[in-house]
C-alpha cells in the first residue's frame, strides 16, 4: 500500500499541476492512466482505495478550487472562468459551484465568504503519520537563532487544550463536528490576505496555515512548563473584516518581541526527526540571561510554529525584556 500511496501522490501533483496550465486535455483520466503506466479502471480503484474518495470527484472539486479563487482575486469573466477550468458553460459551472459551496459563483464574488475548499489529498504525508526519519546525509544546516519585532495582527483559528502535537491535535479535533482537517484547512484555503501565503495550494504553511501555541491557564502543560493551548490558524492584518466562520476563533494579537528558531530546507522523510531534535535541542540551551530577554508567559500570547520542509522548520517564541 505504501507504493501506491506515493504512485497516487504523483497522480494528485499531476492534476495540480494541469488545473494551474488550465490545460484540461492534460488532466483527462485517460493521460493520468498513461502518465502512471496502468490503466484508468486500476488508477481509479486505487485512488478511491487510497484516498476515500473517486478521482473525478476529487479532479472537480480540485479545479472549483482554483476557479473559485481566480473569481476572488480576478475580474475575469465567469464564463471565461468556467471555460478555462473544463466546464462545458455558466450553466454547467454555475450548478456544480453551488452544489459544492451552497452560493452561485455571482453572488460568491460580489461577496466572498469562507467555504470549504477541496485542499490538496496527501496519502503520503509523512509529517501527519509521524514517520520523518534520522538521517542527516544532507542536512548540514545549523538553527539559526534571532529576534523580531512582529506587527500587530488578527489569529484566525480553532484551539484544543488537550491535544499534544500536529498529529494528536487533528485526531482530536475530528471528533468535533464541521473542525476535522479537511474543513478546516479548507475554510482558512478560501480565505484572502493570508500574512504567511506564499502563494502556494498546499494544506500547511505554503497556503499560510500555521500551528500555534497560546498561553491559557487552561491549557495542557507544556515540556517547558508553561500551561498552552494548541491552536491551527492563519495570520491575518488587523483590519480584517471578513466573515469568521462559527467555529473559528478571531483574536487581535499586539505587536510583540519574538525569538525565532530557524532551519532551513531538508528531507521530511529521511531527516524530519533529526532537524526536531536540533530545533528541541537549540530551544532548550538557549542562554536567555545573556540575551537580555525571557520568555514571555503572559496569557494569551502566541507561539507560532512554521513546518514547510522546502523552506524552513521554525518556532516563533513571545519573548521580553528581562527585569
Amino acid at each position: 500500500m505504501c507504493e501506491w500511496q506515493r504512485q497516487i501522490q504523483k497522480i494528485i501533483e499531476e492534476i495540480d499541476l494541469c488545473i494551474r496550465r488550465k490545460d484540461n486535455e492534460d488532466m483527462s483520466l485517460r493521460h493520468l492512466a498513461e502518465k502512471s503506466g496502468y490503466s484508468e479502471f486500476h488508477i481509479s480503484k486505487k485512488f478511491r482505495e487510497v484516498s476515500g474518495m473517486q478521482l473525478r470527484d476529487y479532479m472537480r472539486s480540485r479545479k472549483l478550487a482554483f476557479a473559485l479563487k481566480e473569481l476572488r482575486d480576478t475580474d475575469t469573466g465567469i464564463l471565461d472562468i468556467a471555460l478555462q477550468y473544463g466546464f462545458s458553460s455558466h450553466e454547467a459551472f454555475t450548478r456544480s459551484f453551488k452544489d459544492a459551496y451552497g452560493i452561485t459563483p455571482s453572488a460568491y464574488r460580489r461577496c466572498p465568504k469562507p467555504v470549504a475548499l477541496r485542499t490538496v489529498i496527501k496519502p503520503f504525508d509523512c509529517y501527519l503519520s509521524e514517520t520523518g526519519g534520522y538521517q542527516m546525509e544532507n542536512s548540514t544546516l545549523e538553527v539559526k537563532t534571532y529576534f523580531v519585532t512582529i506587527p500587530a495582527h488578527k489569529f484566525l483559528h480553532i484551539r484544543n487544550y488537550e491535544s499534544i502535537g500536529y498529529w494528536d491535535f487533528w485526531q482530536k479535533q475530528s471528533l468535533i463536528p464541521g473542525q476535522d482537517c479537511d474543513t478546516i484547512c479548507g475554510l482558512l484555503d478560501s480565505i484572502k490576505g493570508k500574512l504567511d501565503d506564499m502563494g502556494g495550494d498546499d494544506a500547511n504553511s505554503g497556503s499560510g496555515q500555521i500551528m500555534a501555541y497560546m498561553n491559557d491557564p487552561a491549557g495542557r502543560i507544556c515540556s517547558w512548563g508553561i500551561p498552552l493551548a494548541e491552536c491551527y490558524g492563519v495570520r491575518l492584518p488587523m483590519d480584517y473584516d471578513g466573515e469568521v466562520p462559527s467555529q473559528m476563533i478571531l483574536t487581535d494579537v499586539p505587536e510583540g518581541e519574538y525569538l525565532v528558531f530557524e532551519h532551513g530546507p531538508f528531507d521530511y522523510e529521511k531527516e524530519g526527526r533529526s532537524v526536531e531534535e536540533k530545533i528541541e535541542n537549540a530551544m532548550k540551551t538557549f542562554d536567555y540571561a545573556a540575551s537580555g530577554y525571557c520568555l514571555d508567559t503572559t496569557p494569551g500570547r502566541f507561539f507560532y510554529f512554521y513546518h514547510d520542509p522546502q523552506r524552513f522548520w521554525k518556532y516563533i517564541r513571545p519573548v521580553r525584556r528581562a527585569d
